[in-house]
């Protein structure tokens, strides 16, 4: 079982036409944050398929397939690391986690990070909270996908009533110049909303003001239409 058989049965499902869309989609021109990025046209669930068929591929083998140009061979990566991840017992979570953290430069996408932060960073933190000092040293990294990261990977603790980390790195991202960022802020705080209104609410009546609009937007995105204009007029 090697990164080479994985290469393999994914180029079974290589779409040229698919390939160009998501080249758009995932902005790869020249200035915008996925340039350099190459696409070969595998839809997610295909790529699925592949990643479970390969989920006992060694670390190694899946490094080779991180190193990779192709974004689908980095994010079926990441899909066997987090079907990996599931299985592990404790001594293997902490690779997994470990490699997954060494490998920020090839996590460099915006689906990379939110189909895989939360199943492997986030779950770990929970029964990990030492592990919490990197996303909050994430938060304040130049590199936008670390960043990105730090806010992502607190889903899961969202997910278990724990909103104190996604609203103190939410702060720390409250200036921060990417609408990438903007958009993943507003997301957490529009999740810790669907849990707890009053958590959320709290935290934009103190910095509704400051935020960027893209991140008001999608932080009140379920609210009544007359609420959500009460915020959105008075910014």
């Amino acid at each position: 079982m090697t990164a080479a058989d994985v290469k393999k049965d994914l180029n079974f499902y290589t779409d040229n036409k698919k390939a160009e869309l998501l080249s758009r989609f995932f902005k790869t021109g020249k200035g915008e944050y996925g340039e350099g990025d190459v696409f070969i046209g595998i839809v997610v669930p295909n790529q699925r398929i592949v990643a479970k068929k390969y989920k006992d591929l060694s670390l190694p083998e899946s490094q080779k397939l991180l190193d990779s140009k192709i974004h689908e061979y980095r994010l079926t990566a990441l899909f066997i690391l987090t079907y990996k991840f599931l299985k592990a017992d404790e001594k293997l979570k902490k690779e997994i986690v470990d490699f997954y953290l060494k490998n920020t430069k090839n996590i460099n996408n915006w689906d990379l990070i939110d189909l895989s932060s939360v199943e492997i960073l986030g779950n770990y933190i929970i029964e990990h909270p030492e592990y919490k000092k990197i996303i909050y040293k994430f938060s304040k990294s130049k590199s936008l996908w670390e960043r990105r990261i730090s806010i992502i990977s607190t889903f899961e603790l969202i997910r278990n009533h724990q909103f104190a980390d996604s609203l103190n790195i939410a702060k720390t991202l409250l200036h921060d110049k990417e609408d990438l960022i903007h958009k993943a802020v507003g997301w957490m705080l529009r999740e810790i909303g669907k849990r707890d209104k009053k958590t959320e609410e709290k935290f934009l009546k103190e910095h509704y003001q400051e935020m960027p609009r893209t991140m008001l937007r999608y932080a009140i995105e379920k609210f009544p239409e007359n609420k959500r204009q009460h915020y959105l007029l008075k910014k």
